[in-house]
């Protein structure tokens, strides 16, 4: 991986899948979770505990979900749900 106390660090590879920041995601969505993909009913805003910027998703399939603002999430095809 590299040096991690040298000047530069190594890059870590883009990913191969598309993601989206958990800030911009919209009903709709498919997004990767717990290991299945899921489909966004609703999402809203929240502060988190710390007291930044969080989003709270609902999910389709039942049951919601927390993220920070800035998480990149992995989407899916709309037919992966």
């Amino acid at each position: 991986m590299g040096n991690a106390f040298g000047p530069y660090p190594t890059r870590r590879e883009p990913l191969d899948v598309p993601t989206k920041r958990a800030a911009l995601i919209t009903s709709g969505d498919v997004i990767g979770y717990e290991g299945e993909w899921r489909t966004v009913k609703e999402a809203s805003t929240a502060r988190g505990p710390m007291g930044g910027l969080a989003v709270v998703v609902t999910w389709e399939e039942s049951g919601s979900a927390r993220f920070p603002a800035g998480d990149e999430l992995l989407l899916g095809e709309p037919d992966s749900a």
